[in-house]
Formats: C-alpha cells, structure tokens, sequence
C-alpha cells in the first residue's frame, strides 16, 4: 500500500500513505546552503563535514543519514568536469610551461574541492531526508537496538 510520488528519469519512489509527502527539490537546496533540510533555518553542520546530530531551530533528528563516501565521489567528478576542459583550453590555446599548469590546476583543483564538499553532502543529506531514507524513516527499524537474546545478559 505505497503512493508514487516521484516519476523522474522513468524511475518510481514510493512512500508509504500514512507519511506526508516531502518536496524532495527544496531539501535538497536547504542541504546545499548547510540549511536544515526540514526548516530551513537550523545549521545543518556543527564543523567542516560533521552534521549536527538536531537541528537546533526545529529538533529535527539529522544523525541519520549515510552520506558516507558520496560527496567525495561527487565532488571529483563536479571538479574534474570543470578543470579538465579548462586545462585542455588553456593548453590549446597558450600551450604554457608545465610548471604554469602545475601552479595553476593544483591550487584550484583543491579549492573547488573544499568548495564543492559541504554542499554536496549537504544535498546528499537534504535528499536522504526527503526519501525518508535510512533512520529519517520514523518507522523503519534500521536504527533500533538490537535486542540480546536472554542468555548473554549475565
């Protein structure tokens, strides 16, 4: 007993009908501006890439998510769709010295990277939420404790 709500690229997301629809787009821009994918308002981020276990303007649970290695994975190919044909112009084009590439690409390629990062996961965290995916599920029983059977409580 699932509603789709999602049809995008020929794919179908279903969310059970007893939870309210959540517009997937708007989390994931609040994520990006290290916004609270729920309000809005919160900070999504307590450091650089650690996520705030609630957000503190609405107690939204955020400790959930799974972004794990894909904001990394995002990032370089964000980054590499941007520095390789900006490398390969420059070359066409000027034909510089490598130690001109060298300073150039390398600085750049590690300010994109921290640039792109927060972001990213922050969208990845947005959209995790919206999804209902993993412990944003309020009935998912992904991050209960597990019980222990009887004879190991001794």
């Amino acid at each position: 007993m699932s509603v789709t709500y999602i049809e995008a690229a020929g794919a179908t997301i279903d969310t059970p009908r007893d939870k309210p629809q959540r517009n997937v787009a708007e989390a994931m821009l609040r994520g990006m501006v290290c916004r609270c994918p729920a309000c809005g308002k919160g900070k999504l981020f307590n450091g650089f890439l650690t996520v705030s276990p609630t957000c503190s303007a609405c107690g939204t649970e955020l400790h959930h998510h799974r972004a794990d290695d894909a904001p990394p994975y995002f990032t370089i190919t964000i980054v590499g769709h941007i520095i390789i044909p900006a490398m390969l112009a420059v070359e066409l084009m000027y034909r510089p010295e490598v130690w001109v590439h060298m300073s150039l690409w390398l600085p750049l390629t590690v300010i994109l990277s921290l640039g792109f990062l927060r972001p990213v996961k922050g969208a990845l965290v947005g959209l995790q939420w919206a999804l209902y995916m993993h412990g944003f599920d309020p009935d998912s029983e992904e991050d209960m404790p597990i019980a222990e059977p009887v004879a190991n409580l001794r």
